[in-house]
Protein backbone atom coordinates (compact mmCIF):
# COMPACT_ATOMS: atom_id res chain seq x y z
CA UNK A 1 0.00 0.00 0.00
CA UNK A 2 1.20 3.24 -0.97
CA UNK A 3 2.11 5.02 2.75
CA UNK A 4 1.71 8.67 0.31
CA UNK A 5 -1.53 8.27 -0.65
CA UNK A 6 -4.05 10.34 2.48
CA UNK A 7 -7.41 10.20 3.86
CA UNK A 8 -8.01 13.31 1.93
CA UNK A 9 -7.33 11.69 -1.39
CA UNK A 10 -9.87 9.05 -1.14
CA UNK A 11 -12.65 11.14 1.39
CA UNK A 12 -16.16 12.00 0.11
CA UNK A 13 -16.07 15.39 0.76
CA UNK A 14 -19.75 15.52 0.33
CA UNK A 15 -22.11 14.38 3.07
CA UNK A 16 -25.82 14.85 4.50
CA UNK A 17 -25.66 16.76 8.01
CA UNK A 18 -28.82 16.89 10.33
CA UNK A 19 -29.91 17.89 13.39
CA UNK A 20 -30.48 15.88 16.73
CA UNK A 21 -33.42 17.07 16.36
CA UNK A 22 -34.84 15.79 13.04
CA UNK A 23 -37.24 13.41 12.88
CA UNK A 24 -35.94 9.52 12.01
CA UNK A 25 -38.62 10.11 9.02
CA UNK A 26 -37.40 13.86 7.01
CA UNK A 27 -33.87 12.16 7.78
CA UNK A 28 -34.36 8.86 5.94
CA UNK A 29 -36.32 10.41 3.05
CA UNK A 30 -33.20 13.06 3.07
CA UNK A 31 -30.84 10.35 2.49
CA UNK A 32 -32.61 8.36 -0.02
CA UNK A 33 -33.08 11.97 -2.22
CA UNK A 34 -29.05 12.69 -1.78
CA UNK A 35 -28.07 8.61 -2.75
CA UNK A 36 -26.33 8.74 0.84
CA UNK A 37 -25.75 5.84 3.46
CA UNK A 38 -25.27 7.88 6.46
CA UNK A 39 -25.83 11.50 7.96
CA UNK A 40 -23.84 13.49 10.19
CA UNK A 41 -25.40 14.44 13.47
CA UNK A 42 -24.25 17.84 14.26
CA UNK A 43 -24.63 19.94 17.31
CA UNK A 44 -24.54 23.33 16.01
CA UNK A 45 -21.04 22.56 14.08
CA UNK A 46 -19.98 19.73 16.34
CA UNK A 47 -20.41 16.48 15.31
CA UNK A 48 -21.88 14.28 17.72
CA UNK A 49 -22.70 10.98 15.37
CA UNK A 50 -23.45 9.18 12.43
CA UNK A 51 -26.83 8.20 11.71
CA UNK A 52 -26.91 5.28 9.52
CA UNK A 53 -29.59 3.20 7.21
CA UNK A 54 -29.34 0.30 9.56
CA UNK A 55 -30.36 2.77 12.46
CA UNK A 56 -33.31 3.78 10.53
CA UNK A 57 -34.28 0.30 9.91
CA UNK A 58 -33.95 -0.51 13.28
CA UNK A 59 -37.08 2.61 14.07
CA UNK A 60 -39.22 0.36 11.97
CA UNK A 61 -38.47 -2.74 13.17
CA UNK A 62 -39.22 -1.91 16.80
CA UNK A 63 -42.24 -0.18 15.86
CA UNK A 64 -41.34 3.09 16.67
CA UNK A 65 -43.08 5.66 14.67
CA UNK A 66 -40.33 7.46 12.49
CA UNK A 67 -41.98 10.75 12.24
CA UNK A 68 -42.13 11.12 15.94
CA UNK A 69 -38.46 9.67 17.09
CA UNK A 70 -35.96 12.20 16.50
CA UNK A 71 -32.71 11.80 15.62
CA UNK A 72 -30.72 12.47 19.04
CA UNK A 73 -32.63 9.52 20.11
CA UNK A 74 -31.63 7.19 17.35
CA UNK A 75 -27.66 8.42 16.93
CA UNK A 76 -24.63 6.35 18.54
CA UNK A 77 -22.81 8.72 20.38
CA UNK A 78 -19.13 9.77 19.14
CA UNK A 79 -18.54 8.47 15.51
CA UNK A 80 -15.01 7.35 14.64
CA UNK A 81 -13.09 10.08 13.59
CA UNK A 82 -9.89 9.93 10.86
CA UNK A 83 -7.60 13.26 10.27
CA UNK A 84 -7.60 14.06 6.23
CA UNK A 85 -3.70 14.15 6.13
CA UNK A 86 -3.68 10.33 7.88
CA UNK A 87 -2.83 7.61 5.67
CA UNK A 88 -5.05 5.16 4.33
CA UNK A 89 -3.51 2.43 6.21
CA UNK A 90 -4.23 4.44 9.07
CA UNK A 91 -8.10 4.74 8.30
CA UNK A 92 -8.14 0.85 7.52
CA UNK A 93 -6.77 0.28 10.85
CA UNK A 94 -9.05 2.97 12.71
CA UNK A 95 -11.94 0.94 10.70
CA UNK A 96 -10.78 -2.79 11.78
CA UNK A 97 -10.52 -1.65 14.73
CA UNK A 98 -13.68 -0.12 15.46
CA UNK A 99 -15.85 -2.21 13.28
CA UNK A 100 -16.72 0.43 11.60
CA UNK A 101 -17.78 0.79 7.92
CA UNK A 102 -17.80 4.19 7.83
CA UNK A 103 -15.28 7.38 9.50
CA UNK A 104 -15.80 10.89 9.63
CA UNK A 105 -13.06 13.07 8.28
CA UNK A 106 -12.49 15.61 11.00
CA UNK A 107 -10.14 19.35 10.53
CA UNK A 108 -11.23 21.90 12.81
CA UNK A 109 -14.75 20.20 12.04
CA UNK A 110 -16.25 17.77 9.83
CA UNK A 111 -14.42 17.75 6.17
CA UNK A 112 -16.21 14.47 4.93
CA UNK A 113 -16.59 11.04 5.09
CA UNK A 114 -14.40 7.61 4.02
CA UNK A 115 -16.07 4.23 3.54
CA UNK A 116 -14.84 1.00 3.73
CA UNK A 117 -15.33 1.21 -0.52
CA UNK A 118 -13.77 3.94 -0.75
CA UNK A 119 -10.58 2.68 1.27
CA UNK A 120 -10.61 -0.60 -0.84
CA UNK A 121 -11.22 1.14 -4.34
CA UNK A 122 -8.07 2.89 -3.05
CA UNK A 123 -6.01 0.02 -1.75
CA UNK A 124 -6.91 -2.38 -4.65
CA UNK A 125 -5.68 0.61 -7.71
CA UNK A 126 -2.36 1.17 -5.31
CA UNK A 127 -1.77 -2.78 -5.23
CA UNK A 128 -2.01 -2.65 -9.64
CA UNK A 129 -0.32 0.43 -10.39
CA UNK A 130 2.73 -0.01 -12.46
CA UNK A 131 5.85 0.37 -11.47
CA UNK A 132 8.06 3.66 -12.45
CA UNK A 133 9.80 3.05 -15.37
CA UNK A 134 7.61 0.20 -16.34
CA UNK A 135 10.37 -2.95 -16.45
CA UNK A 136 9.83 -4.35 -19.88
CA UNK A 137 11.09 -7.62 -17.97
CA UNK A 138 8.67 -7.41 -15.47
CA UNK A 139 5.61 -7.07 -17.42
CA UNK A 140 5.66 -9.40 -20.06
CA UNK A 141 7.23 -6.62 -22.77
CA UNK A 142 11.15 -8.04 -23.05
CA UNK A 143 12.19 -9.52 -25.75
CA UNK A 144 11.98 -13.07 -26.15
CA UNK A 145 9.53 -13.46 -23.45
CA UNK A 146 6.32 -15.54 -24.24
CA UNK A 147 3.95 -14.27 -22.05
CA UNK A 148 1.29 -12.42 -24.40
CA UNK A 149 1.89 -8.62 -24.09
CA UNK A 150 -2.11 -7.40 -23.67
CA UNK A 151 -3.58 -4.14 -22.72
CA UNK A 152 -5.72 -6.05 -19.56
CA UNK A 153 -3.52 -7.41 -16.85
CA UNK A 154 -5.42 -10.00 -14.89
CA UNK A 155 -6.31 -8.32 -11.18
CA UNK A 156 -6.08 -11.11 -8.54
CA UNK A 157 -8.13 -11.42 -5.16
CA UNK A 158 -11.35 -10.26 -4.84
CA UNK A 159 -11.90 -6.25 -5.44
CA UNK A 160 -14.55 -3.64 -6.31
CA UNK A 161 -15.23 -3.42 -10.23
CA UNK A 162 -14.76 0.18 -10.92
CA UNK A 163 -17.56 -0.16 -13.65
CA UNK A 164 -20.54 -1.19 -11.51
CA UNK A 165 -19.04 -1.29 -8.40
CA UNK A 166 -19.67 -5.05 -7.66
CA UNK A 167 -17.06 -7.55 -5.99
CA UNK A 168 -15.35 -9.81 -8.20
CA UNK A 169 -12.86 -12.36 -8.62
CA UNK A 170 -12.55 -12.64 -12.17
CA UNK A 171 -11.56 -8.36 -12.88
CA UNK A 172 -9.42 -7.30 -15.22
CA UNK A 173 -7.69 -4.08 -15.58
CA UNK A 174 -9.10 -2.18 -19.08
CA UNK A 175 -8.15 0.77 -19.85
CA UNK A 176 -6.94 1.37 -16.35
CA UNK A 177 -10.06 0.06 -14.47
CA UNK A 178 -10.34 -3.00 -12.85
CA UNK A 179 -13.48 -4.04 -14.44
CA UNK A 180 -15.55 -7.14 -13.89
CA UNK A 181 -16.75 -9.46 -17.24
CA UNK A 182 -20.10 -7.63 -17.23
CA UNK A 183 -18.42 -4.73 -17.70
CA UNK A 184 -15.72 -5.42 -20.37
CA UNK A 185 -18.62 -6.81 -22.26
CA UNK A 186 -20.44 -3.04 -23.07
Amino acid sequence: MDTELTVRDVMDREFVGVSESDDVRSVAELLLEEGAECAVVLRGQEPVGLLTERDVLGVVSEGRDPETVQVGDVVRSSAPTVDPDDGVDIAVDAMTSRGSRRLLVIEEGPVGLVTEHDLLSATTIERYREPPGGDPAVNGDAPGDDRAATTDRAVSDQSICQGCGALSRDLLETDGQPLCPDCRDV
